[in-house]
């Protein structure tokens, strides 16, 4: 894990040129730090924004020269309010990369450290500023590509989540407490909770960590997104179709067959959900080894679709490839794609016959059918109804943790309902709060933390 003794540094913004670009300086050296490479000569002022200059100091004889390097925005945010609960000092100078690295640079000679990724909110953790679960919520929002993603991310950020997993583990703490009541005076003959009380409690916590379980699928769709695979023989229209749906030439599209030759991969948001659309090789028996094997992905990229497009060439009789394709996909969530439909076609959907299902017609040439194979898609990938409505439970590490609650719960029930000693019944019970308990942090190994925040761009 990394010292939360040291001071550190690190670029706040984007790579890239822009108007601004923010670094951002914490620890309790931070004021310090900032001293050295500040023209400013009076303390700054906390939460006012300071004009002045940016710079290196060098040293000639008795004589100590500033060197500026750009004209700043400063701005001291004193601990405890702060973002990490540290002294942080924001920086705010022209967003040019090779401005920024200075500045970062002559930070790191004054006294800094270059903080590692995440290292900043990891402190806002271990502070006391911000839960695990609103930590990560800061990551989730950062990586947004659909508003679903981003609301379900700020609505985290907002406590939700941790407000109810709180309530749930304060249900437990109050069921626990009486328990060891009953074990503790047992020769008085005191029971603060009896077998049957004490089961309907379990089964009534229970039923809110399997509530969470239920959104969590739904929470996952948004947060994680899907994977749509198109499949279809040579020239059937597979990489147009995809470049629509991406917006923009991502595949090589030519008349020549074969010209796919490995899966191509894009993210585009459908909605509120995040799709990764992948393009694959013909379908076809061919000598070429790079298609052979291209041809062999495509195959396997089909067993781990959550839906497939099927691609077929309208203007194209039918062929043995797309009737095999047909019958090796109609088991799995599938959309027919009718391509080329512009032109005139050379088969019906009567001629697919009931195995085809819903055919949707798509000309990328006049746009035709777009909207509607995109709907359609949408629809496919959703698997649930309602995406609107904000998911509390969107990661899959709290979604495994409770998991494990729910398990500890229902064998506490189990204990209740066999009305065997209490002292099992807080066994389990013990199990489902270490669990919830570690979503939000407060019990959470320092690999764990390690692993989370390591997923942060540095800066944040």
């Amino acid at each position: 894990m990394f010292s939360t003794e040291d001071t550190i540094v690190a670029i706040a913004t984007p790579p890239g040129r822009g108007g601004l670009g923010v670094v951002r300086i914490s620890g309790a050296q931070a004021t310090k730090v900032t001293s050295k490479i500040i023209e400013r000569q009076a303390p700054l002022t906390p939460r006012r924004a300071t004009l002045t200059r940016v710079g290196v100091k060098s040293q000639r004889g008795a004589m100590t020269n500033f060197v500026p390097l750009d004209q700043v925005v400063v701005t001291l945010f004193c601990a405890p309010a702060s973002y990490t609960g540290d002294d942080v000092v924001e920086i705010s100078a022209h967003g040019s990369p090779l401005l920024l690295r200075a500045v970062v640079k002559a930070a790191v000679e004054a006294g800094a450290r270059l903080a590692s990724p995440g290292e900043f909110t990891l402190r806002a953790v271990l502070n006391g500023r911000t839960d695990l679960v609103q930590a990560e919520a800061v990551g989730d929002l950062i990586n947004a590509v659909t508003p679903g993603q981003a609301r379900a991310a700020f609505d985290q950020l907002q406590g939700t989540l941790t407000g109810c997993i709180g309530e749930i583990n304060d249900a437990i703490f109050d069921l626990t407490a009486k328990l060891e009541a009953s074990l503790d005076f047992p020769e008085e003959g005191y029971h603060f909770v009896t077998d049957a009380s004490a089961e309907e409690e379990v089964r009534g916590i229970l039923a809110r960590v399997e509530a969470l379980l239920t959104e969590g699928r739904r929470g996952r769709i948004i947060r994680e997104g899907r994977q749509a695979v198109l499949l279809g023989r040579p020239n059937a229209g597979k990489s147009s179709i995809f470049n629509a749906l991406c917006g923009f030439d991502r595949a090589i599209v030519s008349e020549k067959p074969g010209t796919t030759r490995d899966l191509l991969s894009e993210v585009v948001a459908l909605d509120e959900l995040s799709v990764t659309l992948v393009d694959t090789a013909g379908i076809r028996g061919s000598s070429d080894p790079v298609e052979a094997e291209g041809v062999t992905r495509a195959r396997g990229a089909k067993h781990v679709a959550d839906v497939i497009l099927l691609v077929l060439d309208r203007s194209e009789r039918l062929s043995d490839e797309d009737r095999w394709l047909l019958e090796e996909t109609s088991a799995s969530p599938r959309l027919v794609v009718a391509s080329k439909a512009d032109l005139k076609p050379e088969w019906s959907n009567a001629t697919l016959g009931d195995i085809a299902g819903e055919v949707v017609d798509v000309s990328v040439v006049t746009d035709g059918g777009l909207v509607d194979l995109r709907r359609r898609l949408t629809e496919l990938v959703s698997g649930v109804d309602n995406l609107q409505e904000m998911p509390q439970v969107t990661n899959i590490r709290h979604i495994n943790l409770l998991e494990l609650a729910q398990k500890g719960l229902t064998r506490a029930a189990q204990v209740a309902q066999a009305k065997e000693s209490e002292e099992f019944i807080l066994a389990d019970l013990q199990v489902a709060r270490s669990a919830l308990e570690e979503i939000s942090g407060k019990r959470t190994p320092e690999d764990v933390l390690a692993r989370i925040f390591e997923q942060f761009c540095i800066g944040k």
